[in-house]
């Protein structure tokens, strides 16, 4: 029996596209993360829809905030979902780490972030950062009476003077970094001055607007959400100046926001370009061009040309997985502040 040419590549055709079909279904369901989000929702909505045209993989965002999600995970262990965590600050990283919950990351992931931006060991990297700074209004106070360190916001003078948001994640990392930098007997001598001294408010926003209103001399927050006001109307600003601690002070302390692989994730191979994306050129670029006003801290990133470079910081230098969020907990709980 003699077969066509014509016949013969019909038949070849039909039989490749029935081998691939298994294997295009298999891709199409792999081909989807699961990431449980404390980040700001639009930067990390700019990092996925970034990774996605560029790989084709969809992201799926679990936004939360960081104690949350980070409770979450432990809680949820092996049975989770998620195949990535993103954090605003590092103290939820740590958590889930210290139970056991990520995979390491790719060697080519690390060296993409300075040593200085990421935890020794390797099991998660930093793709963000922000800086404690004290705002103040300008008609309030001058540049000599401004605090020369955070930890004299502890002394009488500035008895309702100043203020923050306690509840929050944001002013928990700074307490830790505050708690490894100078150990628990200072830590719990300056939060129970600020139980007597300072005015607490929910978010960082609101306390920038008490400052701005003239309703607070000054308050510690992360600079960015002056940055971020000041870019749009700028009307919960306009009264108000940042002061940068410098000097390697607890009050300089630089954040940082955490990205991490699940060890159970089932698309271990996304998840791991995912956070080397965000990591990357990509992640590090949105950082710089966008509207989150957050460091870039990938090696040879530029931040955003608003922003004080990080180098000018003189920040401290801390351990980011030594940063031990259940202790400060207790601190604050035992202050009176939680």
């Amino acid at each position: 029996m003699k077969i066509s040419l014509p016949f013969l590549a019909r038949a070849v055709a039909l039989a490749a596209s029935m081998l691939a079909a298994p294997l295009v279904v298999l891709a199409q369901g792999s081909d989807s993360l699961v990431v449980y989000n404390a980040q700001h929702v639009s930067l990390t909505q700019a990092w996925a829809d970034g990774f996605t045209k560029e790989t084709g993989i969809k992201v799926t965002m679990r936004n939360g905030g960081d104690s949350e999600l980070g409770n979450q995970l432990v809680q949820e262990g092996a049975a989770s979902p998620a195949d990535v965590f993103l954090t605003e600050n590092s103290p939820a990283m740590a958590l889930v780490d210290a139970a056991g919950l990520f995979a390491p990351l790719d060697a080519a992931t690390l060296a993409q972030v300075p040593a200085n931006f990421r935890p020794s060991h390797g099991r998660w990297i930093g793709v963000a950062a922000r800086t404690t700074v004290f705002v103040y209004n300008k008609s309030k106070l001058t540049a000599e009476q401004l605090p020369k360190s955070m930890l004299d916001l502890a002394n009488p003078s500035w008895k309702g003077r100043w203020a923050a948001s306690p509840s929050g994640a944001d002013f928990q990392a700074i307490v830790s970094a505050l708690l490894e930098l100078k150990g628990e007997t200072v830590t719990a001598g300056w939060l129970k001055a600020m139980k007597e001294n300072a005015t607490p408010y929910k978010g960082n926003s609101t306390v920038m607007k008490a400052v701005n209103a003239g309703q607070i001399d000054g308050g510690v927050i992360y600079h960015y959400y002056h940055f971020g006001d000041q870019a749009k109307t700028g009307e919960n600003s306009k009264n108000t100046g940042l002061y940068y601690f410098r000097n390697e002070d607890p009050g300089a302390f630089v954040s940082i926001s955490g990205g991490g692989v699940l060890a159970t994730s089932k698309h271990a191979a996304q998840a791991q370009a995912f956070v080397k994306w965000v990591a990357g050129k990509g992640g590090q670029e949105i950082l710089k061009t966008g509207d989150s006003y957050e460091y870039a801290v990938g090696v040879g990133a530029q931040s955003h040309p608003k922003l004080v470079p990080l180098a000018e910081l003189q920040a401290p230098k801390v351990d980011p997985s030594k940063l031990n969020s259940k202790k400060v907990s207790d601190l604050m709980t035992q202050a009176g502040l939680l």
